[in-house]
């Protein structure tokens, strides 16, 4: 990274300039990475207080007047002038404008400023128009909602937005914020490529508008796009391109690049957030568990990205955890599509889907794009059995995100409850490719790939291969891979599964049917083979069950004894007559 000065410096005079703009979402995300940086304990003033990463307690810090700085060396990065303020040609106006703004006002504002001609006041009335065209889409979203919860609505001020957009950046007469609203203006018509290119623009000139790199984001869709941007080699890409990766399910990658911008955003609880998120896709949920513990330690009214918290305790079954988490969001914002998801999740695990089904409900009514309340609601009504609405409820979900891999998993496990393997196996395709390393999606696709109306057990066998070749958490793959050999008639390749599977069992202090069925399969397969003293091994271990496999274990350890009398004499274990 940057040195941490130069970073601080930039972020203290980005996050004026973009409040005064009205960019608050991306002013907030500014002042979270600047207050994210690791400072020198020599510079604080006993009245600056700061949590210390990793601890509950407080450590102070002392201000002093010195500057420091220490870049990090094998990275260059390109020095970003600090953009000039244009005069604007009356601030009484633009102080009226913003004050509209902030209170929701828009028309009211770009009224305002309809005859003023500086760069702000230019930015603040499009956007303005802009903002007031969305919140009349909502409104006739909810007008003129169909049936199936679709509405044709579109924003009617983005025609003379692009018009006005197009010529200011024609003539040379555009700044870095309008080029980020034409933007915004050009992806919502569905010029892609145009929108890309000017965002690009936007960002080159003006790096630390966190609102812009998330837009260019949601249009890189793929890798290539991704590196075929021609942006400049600024701090604020390690960023964006640690959120592309995650984006596309390069979580490996993006972890990596988190942890390099940690070494100067050590204390930034976003960094950490995002960490998470890719351990979350990971798998590895006691990390995840351990971040989201220490967040809420450091930042305890924090709701964004507990919703994925709430996900992990719900894994885990971790009833009072989760039951503490949503009783926690409750009483800092109800009101908040993350804090009804983590509630719905609580009642989910409690087994009362109606209820859940309640508060997912009400996470779409605050935001109808909110993916996750899309698909935990198709998982309640496949609970609940009622398999069109979740077939609705996953389909909205892949609407909003084609790569989601959990609402496509979803409308395979709805069809395949339908017992319409063929359908189901579309779907179960299409969540692998997009997620191939999670062994559920390949356990799933084998499954439907054994049912009746398809039998196709060599492709099984294959899927049952990837997912034990992908840390197969619910050991299912081994089991099933050594019972498919079997009924094949290839009992060697069996023998060998239910031995992986009997070692991992033995590994991991596991009981229970899968081990009493490998040990019987083992010790018939041994004695058949005249391998007498594993098959006595097997069915010694057989010994300490009860039920029928007891008996049988007995009477084979009686035959061998009579089978090897040809055989030097072997010591048999003493088992009771």
């Amino acid at each position: 990274m940057s040195s941490k000065e130069t970073c601080r410096n930039e972020l203290r005079t980005a996050i004026r300039q973009l409040s005064d703009r009205c960019l608050y979402s991306a002013s907030k995300w500014a002042a979270e990475q600047l207050v994210g940086i690791e400072q020198d304990p020599a510079k604080y003033t006993p009245s600056n207080t700061r949590f210390q990463r990793g601890s509950s307690s407080i450590r102070r810090r002392f201000r002093t007047n010195e500057i420091t700085s220490t870049p990090v060396a094998g990275v260059s990065y390109v020095s970003t002038p600090v953009m000039e303020e244009d005069e604007v040609v009356n601030g009484d106006f633009y102080l009226l404008a913003k004050s509209y703004f902030d209170c929701r006002e828009y028309r009211r504002a770009a009224h305002v400023l309809r005859d003023q001609n500086g760069k702000k006041s230019i930015f603040l009335r499009c956007y303005a128009l802009y903002l007031a065209g969305e919140k009349r889409k909502e409104e006739e979203m909810i007008e003129l909602e169909s049936p199936l919860g679709k509405s044709d609505a579109v924003n009617r001020e983005l025609v003379s937005l692009e018009r006005e957009l197009s010529t200011l950046r024609k003539n040379g007469t555009i700044d870095p914020f309008c080029l980020y609203l034409y933007g915004l203006v050009l992806k919502d018509k569905g010029s892609e490529n145009l929108a890309r290119t000017v965002l690009v623009e936007s960002l080159n000139s003006y790096p630390w508008n966190w609102n812009a790199w998330s837009e260019l984001q949601s249009l890189c869709t793929t890798i290539d796009i991704l590196n075929s941007l021609n942006l400049n080699n600024h701090w604020m890409k390690d960023f964006f391109l640690a959120c592309a990766y995650q984006e596309l399910r390069m979580h490996s990658e993006s972890l990596t690049k988190y942890e390099y911008i940690q070494s100067t955003f050590s204390f930034s609880n976003y960094i950490q957030a995002q960490i998470a998120k890719a351990q979350y896709s990971l798998r590895e949920f006691e990390q995840v568990e351990v971040i989201f513990e220490e967040l809420l330690r450091n930042d305890p009214y924090r709701v964004e990205e507990m919703d994925m918290y709430s996900n992990v305790l719900y894994a885990k079954e971790c009833f009072s955890a989760l039951s503490y988490l949503a009783h926690r969001v409750f009483m800092t914002d109800k009101y908040r599509p993350e804090s009804c998801c983590i509630i719905g999740n609580y009642y989910s695990l409690k087994g009362q889907h109606e209820k859940s089904v309640v508060y997912f409900r009400r996470a779409l009514k605050l935001n109808k794009n909110y993916l996750s309340a899309w698909t935990l609601m198709g998982h309640e009504y496949v609970e609940m059995k009622n398999t069109p609405a979740a077939v609705d409820a996953y389909r909205r979900a892949v609407d909003i995100n084609p790569c989601d891999y959990r609402a496509w998993y979803g409308l395979g496990q709805a069809y395949e409850m339908m017992h319409m393997p063929f359908y189901a196996l579309h779907y179960f395709r299409k969540s692998v490719f997009l997620q191939p390393n999670d062994s559920r999606l390949w356990i799933a696709m084998a499954q439907c790939y054994e049912t009746e109306q398809l039998h196709m057990l060599e492709e099984a066998i294959k899927c049952y291969r990837r997912a034990a070749n992908c840390n197969d958490r619910e050991a299912i793959a081994l089991n099933q891979l050594a019972k498919l050999h079997h009924e094949l008639g290839r009992d060697e390749e069996a023998a060998f599964y239910y031995k992986k599977d009997l070692e991992r069992m033995e590994a991991e202090e596991r009981e229970g049917p899968n081990m009493v069925e490998a040990l019987m399969f083992l010790a018939t397969h041994c004695r058949a083979h005249n391998r007498f003293e594993e098959a006595e091994v097997y069915c010694t271990r057989l010994l300490d069950y009860t039920g029928p496999e007891k008996e049988t274990a007995k009477i084979m350890l009686r035959g061998m004894r009579m089978d090897q009398s040809s055989f030097p004499p072997m010591d048999v274990e003493h088992f009771p007559p």
